[in-house]
């Protein structure tokens, strides 16, 4: 795991710049440093080293040095594509998968990418041909921001190090502002800065002569196979997994595992046959799951680090936090995921853990509500919008209100991933200046289309694969990770893996018994019915309990009433949030949470930068 910037084109002070951008990601790679430096293309990189220690340093080149690389991430089926290579002729050097994406890019060009099993982001500079190609993985596990400046592109694994380029003219997207209101994260491929881009999962690049071409080389698909039994599917993701964790396990340095008292980490954790696994609790008992942890890891005879959060270290460290992740997230389990990957660094350097199995299997609890509004569903659309227009017009809640009104809307409709915090109407009226960009079945449709003809489940989980996952999932993990120079590997989001879960029928994944029917079973061979049954929690957070204590709720407050608060909000509005919470009238807990977030992160990179932790 490690970090790369660099830019096209030639500057007088070119050099001071790589190195300016290089020392903002020092964090992704503190074992070692390099640069190439040509007068067309300036490419750095920072090293935390896994495999081939002594021989892996990059920016590494082909053997005329014509071709040259900076890649972060793992290539899991290294070993099998260098001996393809070989035989086609080629020369190796050394036992890096770096110099495996060299050779194969010399051999298949773009094509090379629907061969790689792994987690990447890559940038490869041909100096002959003077074109620039760029990759991201197939899920989105390794980021890839990128800006066009002058003509040039400037690109790096993290925000920070295009900031420091300086022809970049630094600006908040208030677009990226007003759908991260409502989806808790940046939803669109440009980022919260103007003019910054992410390149979007299963996608390339290229640049030459000042021209950007992106296409997308690989497309996520359900297919249903019905012709299998529950068993055979049970069967085959055992067999899938526990190949994607032996192949996640290759390393010259030691892998542990995250373990909350979920099905995914523990499935993981069981099956790995590592030594270390590693939890965080809070002091609460609703959100601690620290005592499951350790009764799991003595059962499968591993180590288990924990580390009890407090409140204050909790809300102390959420400046600093907001600075690693470059965007605005509004999720309160990455503070809880950065003090798990601190607790993990000081005994590894990689960490194995449980994303993608919700998406993949089908494993969150909002994927039951098609099962539960089916029966009332069978009304007419006209008699079900009726009973839902009264029910909105009443000005009390009551048992029932919400699911009228979300049992009168399709799932298209209703559904933008497992966080829906401010609808159009609720944002136009807390932003001061709105601009009514996207409503967000604009964004969802075109991802809607392609699974036009699949059931609701499937619908769900192809959007969450597509939104959820991208932009809040491996977003937290990558960089909350990262700050700690910490790799986190996600067996799950694993090609063979997806291969698997993509044939499961609907039945097999959401049923009335459970989420994750199929997967659980598979767990169960591993684990206590008490872990394997157990509904997801993730590593939960006490926020809603936090924001009704008065220390908090100042805090709030204070940040609520600040110049950056009324530059783009209502402050009334945010203050009735606040205290209708407080009082008990409403549950309004993520919401605060989602602006409060963004202020902490304009503070961060607009603001005098005093607030920011060390």
């Amino acid at each position: 795991m490690c970090g790369f910037a660099g830019f096209t084109g030639h500057l007088d002070n070119g050099e001071e710049i790589l190195a300016n951008m290089m020392n903002k990601i020092i964090h992704r790679g503190p074992d070692s440093a390099g640069q190439h430096i040509d007068g067309k293309a300036y490419l750095g990189f920072r090293r935390l080293s896994f495999i081939d220690l002594d021989n892996g340093s990059q920016p590494m080149y082909n053997e005329d040095k014509k071709i040259v690389i900076t890649f972060n991430g793992e290539i899991y089926n290294h070993e099998e594509l260098r001996n393809e290579l070989i035989q086609k002729g080629h020369t190796f050097a050394n036992r890096s998968d770096t110099e495996v994406l060299i050779h194969a890019y010399e051999e298949y060009g773009e094509d090379m990418l629907n061969m790689l099993r792994g987690m990447f982001a890559f940038v490869i500079w041909d100096s002959e041909k003077e074109t620039l190609f760029g990759a991201r993985d197939f899920f989105g596990i390794k980021p890839f921001y990128y800006a066009i400046i002058d003509g040039n592109i400037v690109f790096g694994s993290e925000i920070k190090s295009i900031l420091e380029y300086p022809g970049y003219k630094k600006a908040v997207n208030e677009t990226a502002l007003e759908n991260y209101l409502t989806f808790q994260y940046s939803v669109l491929e440009e980022t919260f800065f103007k003019g910054i881009y992410k390149l979007m999962p299963a996608h390339f690049l290229k640049f030459h002569d000042g021209r950007l071409d992106i296409k997308r080389y690989w497309t996520p698909t359900f297919e249903a196979d019905n012709s299998k039994t529950l068993d055979e599917f049970v069967n085959e993701i055992d067999a899938a997994m526990h190949d994607s964790v032996e192949h996640h396990k290759i390393s010259d340095v030691e892998v542990g595992s995250f373990l909350s008292s979920g099905v995914d980490s523990s499935y993981v954790a069981a099956t790995f046959n590592g030594d270390k696994t590693f939890t965080v609790g809070f002091d609460y008992e609703k959100y601690n799951e620290i005592d499951y942890a350790k009764a799991l890891s003595d059962k499968i005879h591993i180590d288990n680090y924990s580390k009890l959060v407090t409140s204050e270290e909790y809300w102390n460290a959420i400046p600093t936090i907001q600075y690693q992740m470059d965007e605005p997230l509004a999720d309160p389990s990455a503070i809880a995921l950065y003090f798990v990957s601190q607790t993990a660094s000081k005994h590894v350097k990689a960490a194995m853990s449980g994303e993608g199995a919700d998406e993949f299997f089908g494993g969150y609890n909002i994927y039951h509500e098609p099962h539960d509004l089916a029966g009332f569903q069978k009304l007419p659309l006209g008699l079900r919008k009726a009973l839902a227009k009264c029910a909105s017009a009443l000005p009390f809640k009551f048992k029932g209100k919400n699911f009228l009104i979300r049992a009168s809307k399709t799932v298209e409709e209703r559904f933008i991933g497992n966080a829906f915090m401010f609808t159009e109407k609720e944002r136009a009226k807390v932003l001061k200046n709105p601009t009514g960009k996207y409503n967000h079945t604009e964004l969802t449709k075109p991802f809607y289309d392609q699974v036009k003809d699949q059931d609701d489940v499937t619908k769900m989980q192809y959007i969450d694969i597509n939104f959820w996952l991208i932009g809040d999932i491996l977003l937290k993990a990558d960089k909350m990770s990262m700050a700690h120079s910490l790799e986190v590997r996600v067996p799950f989001l694993d090609r063979k893996v997806f291969d698997v879960a993509r044939t499961i029928p609907a039945k097999y994944r959401v049923n009335k018994q459970n989420t994750k029917y199929a997967m659980r079973m598979a767990a169960h061979r591993y684990l206590p019915d008490m872990v394997a049954e157990k509904k997801k929690l993730g590593f939960p957070v006490p926020i809603r309990i936090w924001l009704k204590d008065e220390k908090y709720y100042n805090i709030i407050k204070k940040s609520f009433t600040s110049k950056a608060a009324d530059k783009y909000f209502n402050t009334k509005e945010l203050i009735k949030y606040l205290d209708d919470h407080k009082a008990g009238k409403a549950d309004n807990s993520r919401k605060i949470w989602t602006i409060y977030m963004f202020l902490v992160w304009y503070e961060d990179f607009f603001g005098d930068g005093t607030k920011k932790a060390a």
